[in-house]
């Protein structure tokens, strides 16, 4: 094993080491994730939240026994293969071992950290994008056919992962078009890989299509309520952030696409960039949907940079480069991580505030940063509802329902009784209710900002109402939750959950 290999090694088991340490014990899962570990449970070709990949690793972490541990490890794992695929992308521009270091560095010590932290589709959709534009360079190099279909694949699987990769496209063919490698376009095996692309996501599109495109309303939701905050201006000024230390090795390697006499026939990553960008800021996306742009620039500019710096003065540049990632993680390390208790957040607010963390997808600033809002509570939750279930004698007649698919993930996550599932009108548990179950009684899990508090709407519908029990956690997202029973249904419970199902179905269209 050469010196290269230990060293990739030595990158891929801290990363490993460092993903476990970065959340505190004080917090549960995040709310999303509850949602994407459920999936494993519904396996099919599409949901309203997330295309259908994100559901086959949760059904592997459900094979593996469920536990945190292995949630964790899958966005570490996709993480750590980003910066294979950097090193890889490094050694296939012909850097040397300085860049492969810098490289690697400046992959590891960067907002990729964070989204590692969480089971979300991001970490694989920036795989994606890593792992397709080295596949193009592959193809620059050798333009040997078999990497168009294996950029195909890369791209179905990106797209069955989240749609997000569809802007890579986006940008990538006028950036072409503007280069020489336009001769692409008369290579005739790049149709037949297309071709080969749109079978592999044609499942998901026929899932859409028989579910009239939840998609759709999905972006047209996400437009109204969250990116209709976000500012053009800010959003460009956030991605100097994501790679903050790395920030010179990316607009050097950009740069280098231009000026660097080896890096001509890749031009067109040069014009790339600016398109995604452009597309990106046209659309009003979150800033952290273009992190997958970058890893790639950090290759050129990495290569670049280790030419231009080995010889003369200019050699004792290299140590600061390195270190220079790992002096920007250190701030980083304090505030965007939930790696401190919500006490000290609170604590140390200014700190929090001066880098704008503690603003939510609403525009209004909270005490906590919103993700580390979004895990807090959900196993006490889970607890309380387990108790108030166990005071109920028929649970195979028992209906849990709850507000958000938060609550609902949260406690047949963490539940310790089986026969406990819970369920919800929104996002996809929609489509999960039990139709074909005799209800008798339920459990009614609300937010305490429910209007309907004593519960008046259900009284004449139940023989008995009551407040079982509540959750409260100050830190929480939702800081009050309560648990209400209804018990002895004079109506037909199933009738009007199909009815409220249709009511909700035909409002979201």
């Amino acid at each position: 094993m050469n010196k290269k290999t230990l060293l990739l090694i030595g990158f891929i088991i801290f990363k490993f080491v460092l993903q476990y340490s970065l959340i505190s014990s004080d917090y549960d899962l995040q709310r999303d994730e509850y949602l994407h570990l459920d999936q494993a449970h519904h396996l099919a070709w599409g949901y309203q939240s997330v295309p259908p990949f994100t559901s086959w690793i949760s059904y592997i972490i459900f094979l593996l026994g469920n536990s945190v541990f292995w949630v964790k490890f899958f966005p570490a794992l996709f993480g750590a293969l980003t910066i294979v695929v950097v090193w890889k992308s490094i050694e296939e521009l012909k850097g040397s071992l300085f860049a492969l270091i810098l490289g690697a560095t400046c992959v590891f010590f960067s907002a990729l950290l964070r989204l590692n932290t969480l089971y979300q589709p991001n970490s694989f959709d920036v795989l994606c994008w890593t792992t397709f534009y080295f596949i193009l360079i592959k193809y620059v190099n050798t333009e040997n056919t078999k990497w168009l279909f294996i950029a195909a694949m890369v791209f179905a699987f990106g797209f069955l992962n989240k749609y997000n990769i569809v802007f890579l496209i986006i940008g990538l063919i006028p950036s072409i078009v503007l280069t020489e490698q336009r001769k692409i376009f008369g290579q005739p095996k790049l149709y037949v890989a297309l071709v080969l692309g749109l079978l592999l996501i044609t499942p998901n599109l026929f899932w859409q299509y028989n579910n009239n495109f939840p998609v759709i309303h999905h972006l047209k939701e996400l437009a109204a309520t969250q990116l209709v905050y976000v500012d053009r201006l800010d959003f460009l000024k956030s991605q100097l952030f994501v790679f903050i230390g790395s920030f010179f090795v990316i607009l050097s390697g950009w740069l280098a696409l231009l000026l660097y006499k080896p890096f001509h026939k890749y031009r067109f990553f040069f014009w790339s960039i600016i398109f995604t960008l452009v597309v990106f800021m046209y659309f009003k996306a979150k800033d952290y949907y273009a992190i997958g742009l970058y890893p790639i620039y950090i290759s050129f500019g990495s290569v670049y940079l280790a030419d231009k710096l080995k010889e003369g003065w200019k050699m004792y540049l290299k140590p600061v480069l390195i270190l220079l990632p790992l002096l920007f993680f250190i701030p980083m390390y304090k505030i965007d991580f939930p790696n401190k208790s919500p006490e000290y957040i609170i604590k140390h607010a200014k700190e929090y505030e001066k880098y704008r963390k503690n603003r939510w997808e609403d525009g209004k600033d909270y005490p906590l940063p919103q993700d580390f809002a979004d895990m807090l509570g959900w196993k006490e939750l889970a607890v309380k509802v387990d108790s108030v279930a166990a005071t109920l004698p028929d649970l195979e007649h028992t209906l849990i329902l709850c507000d958000n698919y938060g609550q609902t993930g949260a406690i047949n996550y963490y539940t310790k009784n089986k026969k406990v599932i819970a369920h919800s009108f929104n996002a996809d548990y929609i489509n999960w209710l039990p139709l074909d179950m005799k209800i008798k009684d339920v459990i009614l899990v609300k937010e305490d900002n429910d209007e309907d508090k004593e519960r008046k709407t259900e009284i004449p519908l139940f023989d008995t109402v009551y407040l079982a029990s509540k959750r409260i956690n100050k830190f929480a997202r939702e800081p009050e939750i309560s648990i209400y029973v209804l018990r002895g249904a004079k109506v037909d419970v199933n009738k009007r959950i199909k009815d409220e199902m249709e009511r909700k179905k035909n409002y979201d269209d």
